[in-house]
């Protein structure tokens, strides 16, 4: 008996400290598997210290011996390992892209709806964008040319006018032939009896024309006074830049005051730029007055809210420090008022558009007209009421576009150009100051040594 009992003990210890074992090897190769740099690699191992039995007894088969599935663990750490920080890697055979796209957006039906009305503001602004060019004699001759209405037919489709139309006249077909769709499946018993046939009398429509017309012939109108306006005042500008530069050409005779006469031309010049660059959206006032102004000038007036109005201030002091009778600076002074008037009315016209009830009244108007004119005219066109409601939608819809986009003046001018002739004009005369008053000077000077057998000049 005592045999069996030390024989059992025997084996009970080889199996825990094999059991430990395994346990601890399998700790181990499983946390080399992690590859963390920021994580210690812990040692697990496992000490088997003598375990202390009771003395089994002698007559019996059985011991005290409880099983104990983990042996005590004594944990040590190696020293963190110099390598990246934690990553789970995924278990997958196919590598992940570092940085995938989001995706793209699910198109909506309301995006789907906008994609044609904002493709034709696109193009609608890009044509406002467009240089304007001044017209000489040879484009005034194929602006009245006789082939110009086939011209401009084959051209309607670069028409940014008509192209902006797509969006409306799209929408009003549509409802026309939808009308005509469902009057015909009524007539053609397709649909219930119950329902009504889409018609009306023609007297409303005959009673509110006239009301339309006037809608449209004054809204056209007031857009064009704005324009004319705006043209007007900078005809004013233009004209006044070429009499200030004048006189500052003629008036400012004194050597000291050259090199000031020549700044003063310069901001006299970059008036009308700066005025453009702050009435046209998107303009390039920097590169614009590079060619006009000093680096320093044009910090100042880049750095200022206001650019027209700070080179009026340098127009101002470049005066003030001109070594001038008092009467000679009071006129250059006055000069500066054309600027100041062509500022303000040009600043008015681009602030304050025409009454918004007058236009919101009248795109109203154009709207409900042709909502109801497939009703209107089904008795009379059936089927035509498709073209005639294009027709009409085309027709009247592009009438008061024209008033729309020629409210704002300023884009429909040619103002690069103006500028463009302002400087060359300037440049011109300070060229050929010097060669006129040579040519007048010799002239005086030949006509008073000559004279008569008297000794009197002839007349």
């Amino acid at each position: 008996m005592g045999e069996i009992s030390t024989t059992v003990s025997d084996t009970t210890e080889q199996t825990e400290a094999l059991t430990g074992h395994c346990l601890s090897t399998a700790i181990l190769l499983t946390l080399e598997q992690l590859d963390c740099g920021d994580v210690q690699y812990i040692c697990l191992q496992s000490s088997l210290p003598p375990m202390q039995h009771p003395t089994p007894s002698i007559t019996s088969f059985s011991s005290n011996f409880t099983p104990k599935l983990f042996p005590k663990l004594h944990l040590r750490a190696f020293p963190p390992k110099p390598s990246n920080k934690f990553k789970f890697k995924p278990l997958s055979s196919i590598n992940p892209s570092p940085s995938p796209n989001p995706s793209p957006k699910t198109p909506t039906i309301i995006s789907i709806l906008r994609f044609i009305p904002d493709w034709a503001d696109r193009i609608k602004e890009q044509g406002m964008k467009r240089r304007r060019e001044l017209y000489n004699h040879e484009k005034w001759v194929f602006h009245r040319s006789s082939l110009r209405h086939i011209r401009h037919l084959l051209s309607s489709l670069q028409s940014r006018v008509i192209l902006s139309l797509i969006p409306p006249v799209i929408a009003f077909t549509s409802v026309a032939a939808a009308v005509a769709c469902y009057n015909t499946a009524l007539d053609m018993h397709w649909l219930p009896g119950f329902l009504p046939v889409l018609r009306a009398s023609s007297l409303p429509y005959q009673l509110t024309a006239p009301a339309l017309a006037l809608l449209l012939v004054f809204r056209t109108e007031a857009s064009y006074s704005r324009f004319e306006e705006g043209r007007k005042a900078w005809m004013r500008v233009i004209a006044g830049t070429d009499d200030f530069a004048r006189q500052v050409i003629s008036g400012v005779k004194n050597s000291g005051d050259a090199a000031l006469k020549n700044a003063l031309l310069q901001y006299i010049m970059a008036f009308p730029v700066a005025l453009k660059c702050h009435l046209i959206y998107g303009s390039d006032i920097d590169r614009d007055l590079q060619r006009l102004l000093e680096v320093d000038d044009l910090a100042v007036v880049l750095n200022s809210k206001h650019r027209p109005r700070c080179i009026i201030e340098f127009i101002s002091q470049s005066i003030n420090l001109l070594s001038l009778e008092e009467a000679k600076k009071n006129m250059l002074e006055a000069k500066i008022s054309c600027f100041h008037e062509g500022l303000g009315i040009c600043e008015q016209l681009m602030g304050i558009p025409i009454p918004l009830s007058y236009t919101r009244l009248t795109s109203r108007f154009l709207v409900l007209w042709h909502f109801t004119l497939p009703i209107i005219l089904w008795d009379d066109c059936h089927w035509i009421v498709v073209p005639a409601t294009f027709i009409s939608a085309a027709s009247l819809f592009c009438i008061e576009e024209v008033g729309v986009l020629i409210e704002e003046p300023f884009p429909m001018l040619a103002l690069d150009e103006l500028c463009n002739l302002a400087h060359k004009n300037i440049e011109e005369a300070i060229a050929l100051e010097k060669v006129i008053q040579t040519q007048v000077m010799a002239k005086r000077n030949k006509h008073s040594f000559e004279g008569s057998q008297n000794g009197r000049p002839n007349s």
